[in-house]
């Protein structure tokens, strides 16, 4: 799937600008960035439910056409599901997902046990939860046999477990049934161990695309950062005194740092001099709060060997640095 020059106004108002990229057969790529982006605009152009100004949309090397251009709006071979899904009421699941099957049995079977919804199969609608409606939604969608899907905030409103599920249901689509999954999420942690590739976007426009441990540790600009957690940007003084360089050296450049980036020193040396502000139990870790002079910073560490209060030097973990 190839996206070009993809422009939308709506209401005088430029949705998207000259957006472009290529998904690749079974590529699993994530669209992120703040509410008003453009990211669910964009999704739906690609499933040709939405008409866009100027630019296209190419699968399998033809155009995918609007809702203008057709009478009934979407591409037979692009799946949608949006946050906003709907299942007919007082119908059993397995009747509606038979209204839309154009898969053989075994591989309805197959489909039904990926979504885990076979055990759902003989429910009415209305005696199923909202995890089990969106499986449902998701499943009627696939058996239509989609070669790419669209997923807009699937994990939006679900609790924990229920996310769990759906993000293995979703592995499960593109390495079992070899679907290509496109996917937008505001939660790092829903797409940074999922996806093989992130675009960003503001203001409608493209910010940055790449691999998710660049777009995690390289961010291009503070926006970017700030959409994968917590970070700090070190002043140059304090950046000039954590490099061991100068602040003539660095050109007005800023360190960008991960709190796992931050360590607790021992000796003097490359530190910074700060108090601890607070000190917080966030499972996987502790998270440290270190009242510097004119600004706080935040770092991580398996073991919380300090109170707040208490006066500690704070210096780098080995590995690369990225500067703004």
């Amino acid at each position: 799937m190839h996206v070009s020059g993809i422009h939308k106004q709506e209401a005088g108002n430029i949705v998207l600008q000259e957006i472009g990229f290529t998904q690749q057969a079974l590529q699993k790529i994530a669209i992120v960035g703040e509410s008003g982006a453009g990211k669910s605009t964009l999704l739906k152009i690609i499933a040709g439910l939405a008409q866009p100004d100027a630019g296209q949309v190419l699968f399998d090397n033809k155009r995918v056409e609007g809702p203008y251009e057709k009478l009934i709006p979407g591409h037979p071979s692009i799946a949608y599901l949006s946050q906003h899904f709907e299942l007919r009421n007082n119908y059993r699941v397995e009747e509606i997902l038979s209204y839309a099957n154009e898969l053989p049995g075994d591989d309805a079977g197959i489909l039904f046990e990926v979504c885990r919804i076979d055990h759902l199969l003989q429910r009415k609608t209305d005696q199923l939860s909202g995890g089990e409606k969106q499986r449902i939604a998701l499943a009627r969608l696939l058996v239509g046999a989609p070669r790419l899907l669209l997923l807009d905030e699937p994990y939006s409103n679900l609790d924990l477990p229920h996310k769990k599920l759906l993000k293995s249901i979703i592995n499960d689509i593109g390495e079992r049934l070899k679907i290509s999954c496109l996917l937008v999420s505001h939660d790092p942690q829903d797409i940074l161990p999922w996806a093989d590739e992130i675009i960003v976007m503001k203001d409608g426009r493209l910010v940055q695309q790449g691999a998710p441990e660049q777009i995690y540790r390289q961010p291009a600009d503070e926006y970017t950062g700030g959409l994968f957690g917590d970070y700090c940007l070190m002043s140059p003084a304090d950046t000039a005194v954590l490099t061991g360089g100068t602040e003539a050296e660095l050109n007005g450049k800023r360190l960008f740092v991960r709190p796992e980036q931050l360590i607790l020193a021992s000796s003097p040396g490359n530190v910074l001099e700060g108090k601890v502000g607070r000190v917080s139990f966030a499972g996987s870790a502790y998270e440290i709060d270190v009242l510097l002079p004119r600004y706080a910073i935040r770092l991580k560490t398996g073991v919380a060997e300090v109170s707040k209060g208490d006066t500690v030097y704070v210096s780098l973990a080995p590995g690369e640095r990225w500067y703004l």
